[in-house]
């Protein structure tokens, strides 16, 4: 069966939506949604600039084409990222101030939800294995169930996986 591999697809979702949950740390992955005009193609800012963290609170994205930085300024702040980028004309700064104790728990609720979200896809990747091993007619009826046990297993252990990334990225969030 593939419900390894559906249920690692939404392992790594849930990964990639809890890298773009903004803490107080700079995190280049916040960019790896937002695209910039690169000669009337959206090129993500990933493949147009250099981006560094000098410190624990500030991202500098250096584009490699020095046009781009205007571009680049807008594509920011046009983002959801809710971070006012500053520039020098050769770099572009994002600055990431420390979140309130209030935003925190804000986050956390968030990365909540996105984690149930996962466990949810989860339990239809369980449903569906079980619905094919049900209409399966060359199994038995002991066969099924031990397949079943099988597919909850793994659907538990993989519950257990998202449980634990929730915990680690509530303490992300949670640290001062």
């Amino acid at each position: 069966m593939d419900i390894t591999q559906n249920m690692d697809k939404t392992l790594e979702s849930l990964k990639h939506n809890f890298a773009k949950v903004r803490t107080g740390r700079a995190n280049a992955n916040v960019l790896n949604d937002i695209t910039v005009d690169y000669y009337g193609v959206a090129t993500p800012i990933t493949q147009v600039a250099a981006i560094k963290t000098p410190e624990a609170h500030l991202l500098v994205i250096e584009p490699w084409d020095k046009a781009l930085v205007n571009a680049i300024m807008k594509a920011v702040s046009a983002s959801d990222l809710g971070i006012t980028p500053n520039s020098d004309g050769i770099v572009v700064r994002l600055p990431f101030p420390a979140p309130t104790e209030e935003r925190r728990r804000g986050l956390v609720k968030e990365c909540r939800e996105l984690a149930e979200q996962a466990k949810v896809g989860i339990r239809n990747i369980r449903r569906e294995a079980n619905g094919k091993l049900e209409r399966d007619e060359e199994l038995t009826e002991d066969e099924i169930r031990r397949e079943q046990a099988k597919v909850q297993k793994h659907t538990d252990d993989y519950v257990k996986k998202v449980d634990e990334m929730l915990q680690v990225k509530e303490a992300e969030v949670m640290e001062i």
